[in-house]
């Protein structure tokens, strides 16, 4: 029975009561607010609608799908909807197929979760990516200054150990930005304000949810 008690508690805490949005990236601002400046992001909400649900018997888990239509609806497409995405649910009882989800979906105030990915930075040293402090700028030290240096041992161990800090890849990683405050809610513009920063570039899918900390 104790057992049982522990796995509802943490599929509480990982799932949430209602589905989150599915919104983009327009850039960021700044709100004064007694004269102190504020750093904020805007994010345009287009209506959400709620196009199927995963069952726990069918599918093994509970989710909401939600996706966006297409802007211009003229075109002869395969598809209905750009953005199709899930968002894992305690419970069904209170959703069907049909519903949709605007801006206002968020209250003032509030605190949400954004998750996005990051901006990629394309192949980079390990100075870059790493935050190395590189080699020493003396006599000597030829050509090697933002040089990775050692990586592995010699016969023993013989090899590189997986994961080690070394060049390659960064950026366009999945980041999930906790406890963003709701600054701002426009629901003829379908846009939502957000206290500080949020992770990709400038017209970027987001996806946003209440926070899983408040």
């Amino acid at each position: 029975m104790f057992i049982d008690d522990i796995s509802v508690l943490v599929e509480s805490m990982l799932y949430h009561e209602r589905p989150g949005l599915i919104g983009t990236k327009l850039g960021m601002t700044q709100i004064f607010v007694n004269d102190v400046a504020i750093p904020a992001t805007i994010i345009h909400v287009p209506e959400n609608f709620l196009i199927g649900l995963r069952t726990y018997e069918k599918n093994g888990y509970k989710a909401a799908v939600l996706g966006i239509r297409y802007h211009d609806e003229k075109k002869n497409r395969r598809k209905l909807y750009a953005m199709i995405r899930e968002f894992r649910l305690n419970s069904l009882d209170s959703f069907t197929e049909g519903q949709s989800y605007t801006a206002t979906h968020f209250a003032l105030g509030q605190n949400i979760d954004v998750i996005g990915n990051t901006i990629g930075k394309g192949f980079a040293g390990g100075m870059k990516r790493h935050g190395f402090s590189g080699g020493d700028a003396s006599h000597g030290a030829s050509i090697s200054h933002r040089a990775l240096g050692s990586t592995g041992g010699r016969q023993d161990p013989g090899k590189v150990f997986k994961g080690k800090k070394m060049a390659g890849h960064m950026g366009t990683n999945r980041v999930t930005t906790r406890n963003l405050r709701v600054l701002d809610v426009d629901s003829e513009m379908s846009i939502i304000v957000v206290k500080g920063c949020i992770p990709g570039s400038k017209g970027k899918t987001v996806l946003l949810r209440d926070s899983i900390m408040s």
